[in-house]
């Protein structure tokens, strides 16, 4: 596949039309060469040949990452020399899925990542400091790593984690631009103020934000954001993506949601039933990729819930935006009468500053329903903790969650367990 470079600041009939073409190309492939959508169609008894627009899309149906999950190997439209590497899901939602690469793939791969970067006004002259996993079949840190080599930026591997390491590197090569979980910013900046560092004048003016999201719906920051921001004013730019879509969704320097990759993914919002949804409606993500050989996705649910606007954006591109996320379709709660999904909590969370670290659990109790419990690390005696807190979460959730305060040792354990790649703020034991 031929990739667009401009295509996102065409109009959208030019991408729409372009999509077409593209979605067409890959009903024939995946007609041809995958077992699993070979096995789809003819059980939904779809013909291709009648798919003639993107609009069409929502004649076929969806899949999932429980498919991906039971049929994995189904999913594969290439024989296994042509695979040039393996990389797996997180598995934070299940087993974890494998996704294998072709060279071509490799190179979409790379591609995508260097727009994403452009678009988060990244320059040849950067210099990356990338704060991630970058082995252990992690797609996202080989994809930064790629697309930044593609840009023509100078790069850092750190790694995740030891702060003091990280500031030392900022100071001694002089990076200007960060990858990281905007958490672990926190803990950069906390080690910044316990030694000295002045947070108004360090090398980094930029950081490219993945894995949590630092804004609300209205694209405003949201705590976690904010509560960043208000010690070390940097310029942040919220990113989207997941493994399976081997896409990104990156803001631009405005700001107001990431920019779709028309050449190589068309986002639809669904409802509950796979019907399409117009702009500014929330509803699943749902995507499928474009000129990817190996493990090519048709209509694929991530379980993200969110909206799309399609209003021109001031960057000059046309193509739609992905608004922040507003949770993971199977982690809402249902908690005495109230619909909760897990990032409010995190924002309530994060805004309370004697709380240190956090997991929230929820579970089945006795009577079949949902149960929360807030897993705290505080430095306040429990007692006032709970005093303190029980108000807090009733004014704000409208219920009342069962709290267990942790040692710093116990709570690090929880955050990352034994073969753990990210950092764990939420434990469905349902």
């Amino acid at each position: 596949m031929n990739f667009h470079p401009r295509l996102a600041f065409e109009p959208l009939s030019t991408q729409n039309d372009y999509q077409a073409k593209a979605l067409r190309q890959l009903l024939e492939y995946a007609r041809d060469r995958s077992p699993f959508y070979q096995k789809l169609f003819s059980e939904h008894k779809i013909n291709i040949d009648n798919i003639k627009s993107v609009r069409d899309l929502e004649f076929l149906p969806t899949t999932s990452k429980m498919d991906m999950q039971e049929h994995n190997w189904d999913f594969l439209c290439v024989p296994d020399h042509e695979i040039k590497e393996y990389t797996a899901t997180s598995g934070t939602l299940g087993k974890p899925v494998t996704i294998a690469l072709t060279e071509n793939d490799l190179q979409r791969l790379a591609y995508n990542e260097h727009q994403s970067f452009l678009c988060a006004d990244g320059k040849p002259t950067d210099v990356y400091q990338l704060m991630l996993t970058l082995d252990r079949q992690f797609m996202a840190g080989m994809a930064y790593y790629s697309g930044l080599r593609q840009m023509g930026a100078a790069l850092v591997r750190t790694g995740p984690g030891l702060p003091s390491m990280q500031w030392d590197t900022i100071n001694r090569l002089q990076s200007n631009s960060i990858v990281a979980v905007p958490s672990f910013m926190l803990k950069l900046i906390e080690h910044a103020q316990e030694n000295q560092i002045d947070l108004k004048h360090t090398p980094v003016h930029k950081a490219v934000c993945i894995g949590e999201s630092i804004r609300a719906a209205d694209f405003e920051l949201n705590t976690l954001g904010q509560r960043i921001y208000d010690q070390w004013p940097i310029k942040f730019y919220n990113t989207y993506a997941s493994t399976e879509m081997q896409t990104a969704f990156t803001e631009c320097t405005h700001g107001m949601g990431g920019h779709e990759q028309p050449d190589l993914v068309i986002m639809e919002i669904v409802d509950d039933h796979g019907k399409a949804m117009p702009p500014v409606s929330y509803g699943e993500v749902t995507i499928t990729t474009l000129g990817i050989e190996g493990m090519p996705l048709i209509r694929y649910r991530t379980g993200d819930i969110a909206c799309y606007y399609d209003s021109p954006c001031a960057c000059g591109r046309m193509s739609r935006r992905l608004s922040p996320v507003l949770g993971r379709k199977q982690q809402m709660i249902k908690y005495k009468g109230t619909t909760i999904y897990p990032p409010a909590i995190f924002d309530i969370l994060n805004e309370i500053p004697f709380v240190q670290e956090y997991v929230i659990e929820v579970f089945t109790n006795d009577l079949g329903t949902d149960e929360l419990k807030l897993h705290l690390h505080t430095l306040l005696p429990v007692d006032d903790a709970e005093r303190k807190l029980k108000p807090i979460l009733q004014g704000k959730l409208r219920v009342s969650p069962l709290l267990h305060f942790h040692s710093s040792a116990e709570m690090l354990q929880m955050q990352f367990p034994t073969g753990s790649r990210k950092q764990v703020k939420f434990v469905d034991n349902r």
